[in-house]
């Protein structure tokens, strides 16, 4: 072969090497997309079946290897059914890299590093005004995953966060006050955002539809949601199915700082109940 080189018993050339690159790259942007969701637990599932039925069928079990066969026919339809779509927003964010510089950003090393820390006060201070008003309010911090999907389902706005945009937006009169906020990258991505709502049967009547989205929401990614609820003004804090509810303008700061940027942080603690907790008692 041209150009190839040897590595021990192996010869490898230049068209090998670009190969592994291009797999490496689409495998790294597959996880990019998936990250936070349950569709990388699925993914992951998936390729943990084929990766057994590679095994077995080296070992020569017919049997096994024929049923696990028949389940592998019908894997790229089983695929494109359950990640319809997250393979919807791939081909979008294919469609949109036209220009070199996003296409230089696909690549890991072209992230920007020592981004800022995001200032929790204005959430902290807006969430404290709505509930003394008792004006309902749901926002949703996106972590690993940008939450993009749901920010597509409402007004995108991309504005610096700020108490008075956050009163104006869920202020009852505003058109926007219906649905969630999205917060990426430390600013509002988008607001009447619809978020899915927890088929949870453990979730207590108690809890009205905003709970109830912000618990679905946290159940299939791992975003942390805020929630002021407009029938007692409570604030709560949701993340991974589990409810910190009844928080004050304090315990608030110390849970979102917690939850946000403590990278070890879990939300199974003593004070953190969850729907079936709250349905017992």
């Amino acid at each position: 072969m041209i150009g190839s080189f040897s590595v021990g018993f192996l010869s490898i050339g230049w068209i090998d090497v670009v190969d592994v690159l291009l797999v490496t790259t689409l495998f790294y942007q597959l996880y990019k997309l998936l990250r936070g969701s349950v569709a990388l637990k699925v993914f992951l599932g998936f390729m943990s079946l084929y990766l057994f039925y590679l095994v077995v069928k080296a070992a020569g079990m017919e049997l096994l290897t024929s049923i696990l066969g028949q389940f592998m026919s019908v894997g790229v339809l089983a695929g494109i059914i359950l990640f319809q779509q997250e393979i919807r927003r791939f081909l979008l964010s294919v469609g949109k890299a036209t220009s070199f510089g996003s296409r230089l950003r696909m690549f890991p090393w072209r992230r920007e590093a020592g981004t800022n820390r995001m200032n929790v006060t204005p959430f902290i201070e807006a969430a404290k005004s709505l509930a003394g008003k008792e004006t309902g309010a749901l926002i949703a911090f996106g972590l690993a995953s940008d939450l993009k999907f749901f920010a597509d389902s409402g007004d995108l706005l991309d504005a610096a966060v700020s108490k008075r945009l956050l009163l104006s937006i869920f202020n009852k009169t505003s058109p926007l006050h219906d649905g969630a906020v999205i917060i990426s990258n430390g600013r509002i991505k988008a607001a009447r955002c619809i978020l899915p709502v927890s088929e949870n049967p453990d979730v207590p009547a108690s809890m009205g539809l905003r709970h109830r989205a912000a618990i679905g929401l946290t159940e299939v990614t791992d975003a942390v949601v805020l929630v002021v609820s407009e029938e007692t003004g409570q604030i709560s804090l949701v993340r991974g199915g589990e409810v910190f509810r009844n928080l004050s303008g304090s315990d608030l700061r110390a849970r979102l700082n917690e939850l946000l940027f403590d990278a070890e942080a879990r939300p199974a603690t003593p004070s953190a109940t969850t729907a079936a907790d709250v349905a017992a008692a």
